[in-house]
């Protein structure tokens, strides 16, 4: 029996759970996070790679690790009603509210936007989001070669071209990292605002809903026992955290030096823009801009295609593959003209809210055999989670609304009854009260039963 994979295995699982991970919507967020951090780049990259690199690679070793099949079954460890909501509402969080129509306003943001200027822009956003959604409609509906032609020739050509973008900015800053002053949010707790602006990068969600496709690779290799498929996983995982760690810091530091060149962007993809139309001119730019358009296609179809199946099973005797596919490319379309600015302002409270929800789904997950796999625990500890998180996504919710429901208030009482709250941490010591909870009752049921049984 087969318990671990050869160098060569380990690299071919790496190299897909970094297909997996990384695209182009993940540089819109350490390039914005870099021009805001400034000087104090370094903790925030700490803070950012701890949310966008760690906690995802940790979610697909949850999954081997619990021998579950997808998400659902995961979450339903809490109680059924849970794993499915919980199941829908992260399914479309990285699928029609947010990633999906992302997808189409990074490309437009990053390559038809510095060309036709302020004329007509929404028109132009209007008639691009159309023209890419139809490609995404056609491929979703007609699986095929297509994402695969895509996955193997244009990322692995983005990633040369970002390369270049890279080093070019690096060797010739527009200012030293060390000389830029950071805004204000970020002149003290730097590590902790990259922390919560990993989240943005929706990985660990990403990790959750797709972890079961890089388990099955590690068994199509020849690994069969679930501890050794979670091991090695996990040790696949540390391969590809390395390299996503590198182009993130690269990326931050080139964001960082870009504040000698630029101000601070209202979003990432525009900073983005603005250094390869510096470093690399007209031509460069469009090169990387379609080359991110084509990496963004991909990623909108392949999305589209797994929220699609994945609804199948959560509403059965609704609406078939094809049914669901539509809608989700229809509704993503309507949702990408509002444009990426507001795309990522409505999407921060939400990842606020599941964020939480997730890292102590994956802790349990990976813990659970210590507890004894109790629903007691994965219920306390969740409700624990759930609480302050709640608190969380409503203070981060868009200022006009905070005013109409007296957020403030609610914001202020979050910060008086949990520790952290400040930090965005809010659900650190609820979920382990939540633990503790858990375990007595877990103990407390267990000696009941055992003196029934006497």
């Amino acid at each position: 029996m087969k318990r671990k994979l050869t160098m060569r295995e380990t690299i071919v699982v790496a190299s897909t759970l970094f297909g997996m991970f990384f695209g182009a919507g993940n540089l819109i967020f350490p390039v914005h996070l870099g021009q805001m951090a400034g000087s104090n780049s370094w903790p925030a990259i700490i803070g950012f790679c701890i949310t966008a690199v760690t906690i995802p690679i940790l979610a697909v070793a949850a999954i081997g690790n619990t021998h579950s099949d997808n998400l659902m079954e995961l979450s339903s460890k809490v109680s059924g009603w849970y794993g499915r909501v919980f199941t829908a509402v992260l399914y479309l969080t990285i699928g029609p509210f947010f990633a999906i129509p992302r997808c189409a306003s990074v490309s437009f943001t990053t390559g038809v936007a510095p060309i036709v200027g302020e004329s007509h822009y929404k028109l132009w956003q209007l008639i691009f989001t159309f023209i890419f959604f139809a490609f995404v409609m056609y491929f979703s509906l007609r699986p095929g070669k297509i994402t695969t032609w895509i996955g193997k020739v244009i990322n692995p050509l983005f990633l040369v071209f970002l390369g270049i973008l890279v080093v070019v900015a690096i060797i010739h800053p527009g200012a030293a990292m060390s000389e830029v002053e950071p805004i204000e949010a970020y002149q003290s707790g730097a590590l902790f605002n990259g922390f919560i602006e990993g989240y943005g990068t929706m990985d660990a969600i990403a990790g959750l809903a797709f972890g079961i496709v890089i388990i099955n690779v590690v068994r199509d290799l020849g690994v069969t026992k679930d501890n050794d498929v979670a091991r090695e996983t996990l040790k696949s995982g540390v391969f590809t955290g390395l390299l996503m760690l590198v182009i993130y810091a690269l990326t931050i530091i080139m964001g960082a030096q870009s504040r000698g060149l630029f101000d601070v962007s209202d979003n990432g993809g525009i900073a983005l823009a603005q250094i390869s139309n510096h470093y690399l001119g007209g031509i460069g730019s469009l090169v990387l801009a379609l080359t991110i358009t084509f990496a963004c296609l991909k990623t909108a179809i392949g999305l589209v295609t797994s929220c699609g199946e994945m609804f199948v099973k959560l509403v059965p005797g609704k609406l078939n593959y094809r049914g669901w596919a539509m809608v989700f490319t229809l509704f993503s379309f309507i949702v990408s003209n509002v444009g990426l600015t507001a795309i990522i302002t409505y999407a921060i409270p939400v990842l606020m809210l599941l964020y939480p929800l997730v890292t102590v789904l994956i802790i349990m997950a990976l813990t659970e055999k210590a507890f004894g796999k109790s629903k007691y625990v994965y219920g306390w500890v969740t409700l624990g989670a759930f609480i302050p998180a709640v608190f969380d996504f409503c203070k981060t919710l868009p200022e006009g609304i905070q005013t109409a429901l007296n957020i403030p208030a609610m914001t202020a009482l979050g910060q008086k009854i949990f520790p952290f709250f400040g930090l965005g941490l809010g659900w650190v010591v609820p979920a382990l009260i939540g633990l503790v909870i858990g375990l007595v009752l877990t103990v407390a049921n267990r000696n009941k039963a055992g003196k029934a049984a006497a």
